[in-house]
């Protein structure tokens, strides 16, 4: 634990398995990295965030060693040469504490995983499209289960559903038709889906959205 000062008190080191994590009480950010992975420099550092190396312009730091070890305080150019000959960097990790906590890390394989763990958690975040079926006043058998296998399909894949039908020329006066054909296809996909807006006329066009079921209804 860091030695409690007006600044860095609350200030915590958790251990968990070969993952240090450092959390300063006014220092919200979590810095997540393995100490004991090989060291590897980068050329290129992406997008830095943090004041490194020369950079630091503080006379004096606390400094936090590669392993988590409290090194203590000292004049910041002795602490950026700890850090060079480990073949690392010093990061500026809490500049409001007094005096500055600085940590010893390789920061660019630190950005290299964070970018890493971004893209992969982006690659997750699943997107809800809105899929439409279009039916006729007139579908066949067929066609209509051809339709139905598409909806569970989409709704399966959690996807929102519009289902839709347009009515041409005489067929205006068959409305209640269209009812019927709405009705026939949300009995044919009720273990999937839930209704969001009924069966409604629209101009020329009948619509009817639908979400995937969720949990027993």
């Amino acid at each position: 634990m860091l030695p409690r000062s007006p600044r860095t008190e609350g200030a915590t080191v958790n251990i968990d398995s070969d993952m240090l994590v450092l959390c300063c009480a006014e220092f919200p950010r979590f810095f997540v990295f393995n100490p004991f992975s090989q060291l590897r420099r980068y050329i290129a550092i992406a997008a830095q965030n943090h004041l490194i190396n020369e950079d630091i312009k503080a006379a004096e730091v606390r400094l936090v060693g590669a392993d988590g070890s409290q090194l203590g305080i000292m004049e910041t150019s002795r602490a950026l040469s700890i850090a060079e000959e480990s073949g690392m960097d010093l990061v500026l990790i809490a500049p409001q504490a007094t005096p500055p906590v600085c940590r010893v890390m390789d920061y660019g394989k630190y950005r290299f995983d964070q970018q890493k763990r971004e893209k992969e958690a982006n690659k997750k975040q699943k997107t809800v499209e809105l899929k439409e079926i279009r039916l006729s006043l007139n579908i066949d058998v067929h066609d209509f289960e051809t339709k139905v296998s598409q909806a569970k399909k989409f709704l399966s894949a959690g996807n929102k559903l519009k289902v839709s039908i347009r009515f041409r020329g005489r067929e205006m006066a068959h409305t209640d038709r269209g009812i019927d054909v709405m009705n026939r296809f949300q009995e044919a996909v009720g273990d999937t889906a839930t209704v969001d807006k009924p069966a409604k006329l629209e101009g020329r066009s009948m619509q009817m959205t639908m979400s995937p079921r969720t949990g027993k209804q």
